[in-house]
């Protein structure tokens, strides 16, 4: 029932969300299209048949519709058929190209203009988040040398105040392939610089792996050495451990969090090995002895394991971005930017193949990041909203035929050549177009699928 739920929350979610951004890129078609003299015939909130509908005085028709995954605008243009001679001069291809090429871009500035809007808005209720501190450390940065309570400054010279900044930076950072500095403060307020070597990554990592082989958790998010239950059968069941048993060493070595429950027996365990672990147990302390058992890992691979789950434990935000009405305006403007550079870096480095196709998310992974962030607060959610809607417009200035990006590759074949293409050739567009789109789609897909199997 619960998986159900939630299931139906990001449905919803993802509704709302596309529903708001398309139907808003839309009006920016439809905005720009009136003040250039351009008829409208239709503007639609939704697909297919009209669940309302009305002619307003300006002779449009408007609809709300029975999808409600977006929107579109239908203007008057001679390539759909004859055009009476009283409506000519507000037919949209006998327009002059300058006015053409402003109804087309206006959908995907609009998107900027409301990506701006939704942070501006954010930092003005302001945003909760983490403070940058170090909490469970492995892989790369326990390489590193990073320490727990350590408090991350600044990535590769790029200051750092919340983990959100910190995640964004350690992603671009990785995707360079190069050792990176991270300067961190640590409790006594000395200074330090750790270099994560990320040249060690292996080629074409999600984002997901990226953060897993970083080896990086928030110290807010670290879990407590605390048992939460047990496997079956394991070695912990045969050893005497229970539920919320806290584990404070394992022969001998003082466990700190849940990192260290982990790792300690995988570093000691083997054939026979038996392990002393120094329990509290309601405020009493004793000493279990385990012999870990061999579990085969789904890689095929085999470790010696207790067989025991974490706590759930509930992390609470310890910061909050704001600004004030009017500092919060350049501060989206700054935001806006930096985003926008990090997603045309992606594309970039996604063509080049040097990231990886798996970064790109379709329209499962945007239903329940939709879902997650509406549960995380207004703000979160504005935040999520500005980047979509960034997503959108960046993603319809690319130049394919059908989306606006390859309508724009039209108009500047024309102006260059001083005549448009052959209807012909821009029917030849528009089919190669709709292929790329779908395999585009389908990869999307995919690896949304992937996400949920893995």
């Amino acid at each position: 029932m619960a998986q159900l739920l939630n299931f139906l929350e990001s449905v919803w979610w993802m509704i709302v969300t596309l529903g708001v951004l398309v139907t808003f890129h839309e009006f920016g078609h439809f905005w720009v299209a009136r003040r250039c003299g351009v008829r409208v015939l239709r503007f639609s909130v939704g697909f297919g048949k009209p669940i309302k509908s009305w002619f307003g005085r300006d002779g449009t028709e408007y609809c709300v519709a029975w999808i409600p995954l977006g929107g579109y605008v239908k203007m008057l243009d001679a390539r759909e058929g004859d055009v009476p001679a009283a409506e000519r001069a507000r037919e949209f291809t006998g327009k002059p190209i300058w006015q053409r090429i402003a109804v087309v871009l206006a959908g995907p500035v609009f998107n900027l203009i409301f990506a701006v809007a939704a942070f501006w808005a954010m930092l003005v209720i302001g945003k909760p988040d983490f403070q940058p501190l170090v909490g469970d450390v492995s892989a790369l940065a326990a390489q590193a040398g990073f320490q727990r309570g350590e408090r991350v400054l600044s990535v590769d010279g790029q200051p750092v105040a919340t983990w959100t900044d910190l995640g964004l930076a350690l992603a671009d950072a990785a995707q360079s392939h190069r050792p990176t500095p991270v300067q961190v403060r640590d409790a006594d307020g000395s200074v330090h610089v750790r270099v994560l070597h990320f040249e060690k990554l292996p080629d074409h990592l999600s984002d997901q792996a990226i953060v897993e082989r970083t080896g990086l958790v928030p110290l807010q998010r670290s879990l407590p050495p605390v048992i939460g239950k047990l496997v079956p059968g394991s070695a912990a069941v045969a050893a005497g451990l229970e539920p919320g048993d806290r584990v404070l060493a394992i022969d001998g070595t003082a466990v700190r969090d849940w990192n260290d429950l982990v790792n300690l027996p995988h570093a000691d365990a083997g054939p026979h090995k038996t392990l002393t672990l120094e329990l509290d147990r309601g405020g009493h302390r004793l000493t279990l002895a385990v012999q870990p058992r061999p579990t085969r890992l789904p890689d095929g691979s085999t470790e010696y394991a207790i067989g025991i789950y974490a706590q759930a434990a509930t992390a609470h935000y310890d910061t909050v971005l704001r600004r004030g009405p009017l500092a919060a305006i350049p501060a989206a403007f700054a935001q806006t930017w930096d985003l926008t550079s990090r997603t045309l870096s992606m594309l970039g480095d996604m063509l080049t193949g040097s990231a990886s196709l798996k970064n790109l998310s379709g329209p499962i992974s945007i239903a329940q990041y939709a879902n997650a962030s509406a549960e995380m607060g207004v703000a979160w959610f504005l935040y999520f909203l500005g980047i979509i809607s960034l997503s959108l417009g960046i993603m319809n200035l690319l130049p394919i035929p059908i989306l606006d990006g390859g309508h724009l590759l039209y108009y500047l074949i024309e102006l260059v050549k001083g005549s448009p293409l052959s209807e012909r050739a821009m029917a030849v567009g528009q089919y190669l177009g709709v292929v790329l789109l779908v395999m585009i789609m389908g990869l999307a897909f995919y690896n949304d699928i992937l996400r949920i199997v893995s």
